[in-house]
């Protein structure tokens, strides 16, 4: 599995973001995960289309933009227009998530699949054809710093059995929420490669030596 390392901005210093990129880009980050809240999916509000587009002014990493929100369909096109790289949007609020793959792909867009700790596995087990990643939420969606809820390992370990078992070996299974150098091993071994981190990056006084750690974590078997 190709490991990367995908530092959420939500927890960084929004008055510095451009130098909190650039900081965990020379540290080898693999992409930039952007975290979008309505407010109605999950209890909390975030950042739009316009953060997108000032980040792809300001790093050379792809912009992974998480939609926790409502109704996806209706920005993707102002999400892929601002630059992102890929977009991921929840199993949970969409009617028809194979049309809304397929209009990503088309645009050259990389398509993921998120669900909550809550949602049975078997939501997503079924769409691995259509989509290049597949996310599972390790803790409620909504804010940063949670505890890592180990619980859902089992996902990934049944995410990552199926996907092999369909000749999808090489998709992209990420994990999000309470991501450490600790948890991201547990991930990993459970067939996550794909590692959100927030908090342990942006929150530890020294965000490219927490990158660094992580990294050098996931080396261990």
């Amino acid at each position: 599995m190709l490991i990367k390392i995908a530092p959420s901005i939500l927890s960084a210093r929004f008055e510095m973001l451009g130098d909190e990129v650039r900081t965990v880009e020379a540290a080898g980050a693999d992409q930039v995960h952007i975290d979008v809240m309505d407010g109605h999916f999950v209890p909390n509000i975030s950042m739009g289309p316009v953060v997108v587009e000032a980040l792809r002014r300001t790093t050379r990493l792809p912009l992974d933009v998480h939609l926790m929100i409502t109704d996806p369909g209706r920005y993707l096109e102002a999400f892929v227009k601002a630059g992102a790289h890929h977009v991921t949007f929840h199993t949970e609020v969409t009617q028809d998530p194979v049309a809304l793959a397929s209009w990503l792909r088309e645009r050259r867009v990389g398509a993921g699949l998120a669900l909550n700790p809550d949602t049975p596995v078997e939501r997503v087990l079924d769409y691995l054809p259509h989509f290049d990643t597949i996310l599972v939420m390790t803790v409620r969606p909504g804010f940063g710093g949670q505890a890592f809820m180990a619980e859902c390992l089992d996902k990934v370990r049944s995410v990552r059995e199926t996907a092999v078992a369909l000749g999808r070996a090489s998709i992209d299974i990420m994990v999000d929420g309470g991501v450490d150098p600790r948890t991201a091993l547990l991930s990993k071994r459970a067939g996550a490669n794909v590692f959100v981190a927030g908090n342990s990056v942006f929150a530890s006084g020294d965000a490219a030596k927490a990158v660094r750690e992580l990294r050098n974590s996931l080396k261990e078997q």
